[in-house]
């Protein structure tokens, strides 16, 4: 046997590669919150690498599909808090399936490339650049498809509270997932090939490692500041909750009424802050009017409108000439939360479930920003923070500071809030921009450009954040370069990989 077969079949045996997968899960699971032990990524990035090396499409298919069910099944647990174990399970099946088979092409290239290229760079450089880059293009793939992806899981977004989360704001989320990964391959190919024993050979991984630990943030500009109020009236706003007429409003205008005679530039509620649409409900414009009328400050409330027969999660800007000119519609609606694709097919097989979602919300077209007296405010609603395309978009109009408003009622006493905000953090980082995450039940944050907290609301308790927000203008590398680096790297490992397959046929 060749020295170069030997070095492209399992170091593991199916069994402890399936073991192996399951503890990557596990630690994947840790590095995001609530725990939050970032470091855990690597080792976890790690012991999936290894169980994958030199697997073939089926024994990866195995190892994929039990990392990848595991994973999602302790990071999504929070969808059973309400609805029961179906829902967990199906997303967690699904996406876990998903997962599984986008890591046959990393595989793949284990057993491809070191038949195409068989030089020290070639096994030590160029495989983990291209393992690192089909992860990334695994990230875009689950993140995207189908109904538009669930991009919750990237191996960046467990960085929120390293000194790792600055280098997004230079080459993106993806570009971080990239190099985390492109460490991870690299160390595990210097130990492989036992170019340990070469110093030079360690000089590429002391690199990206030191890259990694001290990028400092990409510099915007300080353009002024706003007042921002951010109210959390945790009333009762879950879909569960056993609520009467106006209580959700009510809720929010309490814990409003203390912030009156405060000098504000702009009053914030969160998703669900209304119980009615306040174009057709007089009772909710009436006291939405009152209340930007009182504080002298529009008001940014949020609630399910209807529009020509169809439904919009809606957020608006609300005046004291009672009527909102300015309005953003949510672009990504939750698929089987806020809407039901192929209703009739899953409705045969969950009718319980699916007729709980009597309507369907639209996909919102308008952008994601606002203006407040010349200030352009960016906006995204709920799940829409994991999105990059409504990150991008706002910050890309001008918005000078991001609001995001989420109702997290559904999932109360979860760690669902904490990834969220984790979200938050990672978007003030890469965008550069302040941010304000304001939730109806909590946790709410006002959040500076680099990540660190402002000021905070527990979950479960009403009250208001009152700050005076620094305003960013000015383009991250993470924004501007970000997108076409995830681009390149997803069509450049495919690319990759074919070439290793057709050089490694040659050879």
């Amino acid at each position: 046997m060749s020295d170069t077969d030997a070095r492209t079949r399992p170091l593991l045996p199916l069994w402890a590669a399936v073991l192996s997968a399951a503890a990557a899960a596990f630690l994947m699971d840790l590095a995001y919150p609530e725990a939050a032990i970032w470091i855990l990524a690597f080792p976890a990035t790690a012991l999936l690498l290894l169980a994958m090396i030199g697997r073939r499409a089926g024994g990866a298919l195995l190892v994929g599909g039990v990392y990848g069910v595991l994973f999602f099944g302790l990071l999504v647990s929070w969808t059973s808090r309400y609805l029961g174990p179906v829902p967990w399970a199906a997303l967690s099946v699904v996406e876990g399936g998903l997962t599984a088979i986008a890591l046959i092409p990393i595989t793949l290239a284990y057993r491809w490339l070191p038949r195409a290229m068989t030089g020290r760079a070639g096994r030590v450089l160029v495989l983990p650049a291209v393992v690192a880059a089909l992860w990334v293009g695994r990230e875009v793939f689950v993140g995207s498809w189908p109904y538009g992806g669930f991009p919750w899981a990237r191996l960046a977004m467990s960085q929120a509270q390293s000194p790792l989360a600055p280098v997004t704001s230079w080459i993106g989320i993806g570009g971080l997932s990239f190099l985390m990964v492109f460490l991870v391959a690299m160390l595990i190919e210097v130990v492989r090939t036992r170019e340990w024993r070469r110093p030079a050979m360690l000089l590429a991984p002391a690199v990206v490692a030191v890259i990694l630990v001290v990028t400092p943030l990409f510099p915007t500009d300080v353009s002024g500041s706003m007042r921002i109020a951010a109210v959390q009236g945790n009333g009762p706003s879950g879909y569960f909750d056993v609520r009467e007429d106006y209580s959700i409003v009510q809720a929010q205008t309490s814990a409003t009424v203390p912030l009156y005679g405060e000098d504000v530039d702009l009053v914030v509620w969160p998703e669900g802050s209304l119980d009615y649409d306040p174009f057709q409900a007089e009772g909710i414009a009436r006291r939405m009017t009152s209340v930007a009328a009182r504080m002298d400050a529009p008001l940014l409330a949020n609630a399910a409108t209807e529009r020509d027969g169809r439904f919009f999660n809606t957020s608006m800007l609300w005046t004291a000439d009672g009527f909102a000119e300015q309005s953003h519609d949510k672009r990504h609606p939750v698929p089987f939360g806020e809407y039901v694709p192929d209703r009739a097919f899953f409705n045969a097989l969950a009718p319980d479930l699916i007729g709980l979602l009597q309507r369907d919300y639209t996909p919102g077209t308008n952008d994601p920003v606002i203006d407040v007296d010349g200030v352009a405010v960016g906006l995204a609603i709920c799940f829409d923070v994991i999105y990059d395309d409504v990150i991008h978009a706002g910050v890309g109009e001008g918005a000078e500071v991001l609001v995001f408003q989420t109702n997290n009622a559904d999932f109360r006493g979860t760690d669902e809030n904490l990834q969220q905000l984790a979200f938050a953090r990672m978007r003030a980082i890469e965008t550069g921009r302040s941010v304000v995450n304001i939730s109806t039940v909590g946790t709410s944050q006002v959040i500076r450009p680099d990540g660190a907290t402002v000021s905070s609301l527990d979950a479960g308790e009403a009250g208001a954040l009152l700050e005076d927000v620094e305003l960013r203008s000015g383009l991250t590398g993470g924004v501007v370069l970000g997108p076409w680096i995830q681009l390149v790297l997803f069509w450049g490992g495919l690319v990759a990989l074919a070439f290793g397959w057709l050089r490694g046929r040659r050879r």
